[in-house]
């Protein structure tokens, strides 16, 4: 993966045949503190969900996320092989815990720059991540699903995970229609601009 400091990505991957990569509430813990540990160092998180078969986030690409990273013959990027280790480190995880081998996620975690100079979908994208367990029916208010960095945003104290301040400069993020801006409808003809 290419990554061009100053854009914003759409990264998102999904079990192997679209099956569950979560499977607790302990999985999903897991699973963040494999983000925190090689996803956050290389890159400015925006905006993530955590759904029981696929994962998506915003991200910021920075300096480090674009510096060479040469191994061996290959040459790479530290965003690249922070993902490459979050998946498989947290696959042996779950195979472990679920007695499986194999590919736990699709090969290939797909990714797409949202920031064109000529349509920037990232707000739409901030929210379209934000809303996916709504869309899926997993909840009927977006603060009610605690794997996604929606309440991030609705409390004013500095959390984990996402740059909230790199956000709302990025994004021109208004916080007092923060709430209701997250319900708005994302339009099916925008939202195939996000993959």
């Amino acid at each position: 993966m290419d990554f061009i400091e100053g854009n914003i990505y759409h990264i998102y991957n999904r079990g192997n045949n679209k099956k569950r990569i979560f499977y607790s509430r302990k999985n999903y813990e897991y699973f963040l503190t494999k983000v925190s540990k090689y996803i956050l160092p290389n890159c400015d998180l925006l905006s993530y969900t955590l759904m029981p078969t696929h994962f998506h986030f915003l991200i910021h690409a920075n300096a480090i996320t674009e510096t060479p990273l040469k191994k061996g013959l290959i040459i790479s990027n530290p965003l690249s092989e922070g993902l490459r280790m979050m998946l498989s480190s947290y696959a042996r995880g779950i195979n472990n815990q679920e007695g499986k081998t194999g590919n736990l996620f699709q090969q290939n975690t797909k990714f797409k720059c949202v920031s064109l100079k000529h349509t920037d979908y990232s707000l739409v994208c901030f929210h379209y991540i934000h809303q996916n367990p709504l869309r899926a029916g997993l909840v009927k208010k977006l603060e009610n699903w605690p794997y996604s960095s929606f309440n991030e945003y609705l409390t004013p104290v500095k959390v984990k995970y996402c740059n909230k301040e790199l956000a709302d400069e990025l994004l021109d993020l208004n916080m007092e229609r923060f709430y209701n801006d997250s319900y708005q409808a994302i339009e099916e003809d925008v939202s195939k601009f996000l993959f």
